[in-house]
């Protein structure tokens, strides 16, 4: 490797790095933004590690240096971010990131972070639907990848993110039951499920959080349950008055109560369970098609808006905090257009009849 001059202080490369050997390794050294590297070559041979040290050199010279700490860092690492973010933020959808987490393992499980480029994602994509996954799922575990990416560079272990294109979902749903409808529904089903029902139907509620009501949330003196934030899907509490038919199920629930259980909605004691055998008996029955229990939900969205409820009280209601999906949620068909057509052709026609009886009294005037 030259003359021992040049292997007791290394050889230099125009200034900006060296080689030299420790043991019978070469290694080599180089700086970048004040701050000296030192990378093993893996191998004995100088020619290796000069061409280690011109890709470092190159990188940095294009600003698009990777260095080793960076190179190491594995899919495994990205998981163990995400997972930690999820549990230190005692996030509700932590079993969500873990299942989207398992299915890009099965991809990328063995690779390292630099690898995961946006190539291999859009291969990714195409084999995750080949499984027949849907658009929607698809995204969800891509978001996870690129929330675990955002973390490590955040953390400085990684210095950029791969691009991660989202793919094209399905139109929101559009399903919602009309209240003569949903009276039909109501009473195809088991009589425990009854008040339940009814109960999301006119909340806006989710099944999860419908489940989950607890007689220590409910206030009996002043008419209003309280959904606490840790049952709340969005970690917001919320105030539901209770008026009217929501207020007596919950009186209905009250003289059903159990002493020994703390739920408001329960059966025979025990909590409500899978009951999609029922609901499914009930549609078949009422011949109301391919209904979902969550679209109880997007029925008192449209119920609401189309009863002069305000929206942002509306959304206040329904725990909704983003008005983007808000609207997905508050569907316009076709009567909702005619009927603005017809509030439109009727306040034209008012002010159209107002103007010509001001301009008839002006003439009277003048006259």
């Amino acid at each position: 490797m030259g003359s021992p001059q040049a292997r007791r202080e290394g050889m230099a490369m125009r200034g900006m790095g060296r080689i030299y050997r420790r043991g019978t390794t070469v290694w080599i050294q180089y700086s970048h933004r004040g701050r000296i590297f030192r990378e093993s070559s893996h191998s004995d041979r100088e020619t290796v590690a000069r061409k280690l040290l011109k890709k470092r050199l190159g990188e940095i010279g294009m600003q698009k240096f990777i260095g080793p700490a960076e190179e190491r860092v594995t899919f495994e690492d990205l998981a163990a971010a995400l997972l930690t973010d999820y549990q230190v933020n005692a996030k509700r959808s932590v079993r969500g990131a873990r299942l989207s987490m398992q299915h890009l393992r099965s991809y990328f499980g063995t690779d390292r972070a630099l690898d995961i480029t946006t190539d291999r994602i859009c291969a990714y994509k195409l084999e995750r639907q080949h499984e027949s996954a849907a658009n929607g799922s698809i995204n969800r575990e891509l978001a996870a990848l690129k929330r675990a990416f955002k973390l490590l560079i955040q953390a400085g272990r990684l210095s950029h993110a791969p691009h991660i294109p989202m793919l094209p979902e399905a139109n929101p749903r559009q399903g919602f039951l009309e209240p003569i409808d949903f009276a039909r529904l109501r009473d195809a089903l088991p009589e425990y499920l009854k008040d339940p029902i009814s109960f999301l139907y006119l909340s806006g509620w989710r099944k999860s959080e419908m489940r989950t009501l607890e007689w220590r949330d409910v206030d009996t003196a002043s008419a209003v349950v309280r959904l606490r934030r840790e049952r709340s899907k969005n970690e917001e509490p919320r105030i539901l008055p209770l008026q009217g038919e929501l207020l007596a199920i919950i009186m209905r629930a009250y003289d059903n109560r159990r002493l020994d259980r703390p739920y408001v909605f329960h059966d025979g004691g025990a909590p409500i369970g899978d009951f999609r055998k029922a609901w499914r008996n009930a549609l078949l029955a009422t011949a109301l098609g391919n209904m979902l229990i969550h679209d109880m939900r997007r029925s008192c969205v449209r119920n609401l808006i189309r009863s002069g409820t305000p929206e942002a009280i509306a959304m206040r209601l329904t725990g909704h905090k983003t008005r983007s999906v808000f609207d997905r949620y508050n569907i316009t068909n076709e009567s909702d257009l005619a009927a603005a057509s017809a509030r439109l052709d009727e306040y034209v026609n008012t002010r159209q009849k107002d103007a010509a009886k001001v301009s008839v009294l002006s003439v009277k005037k003048v006259a």
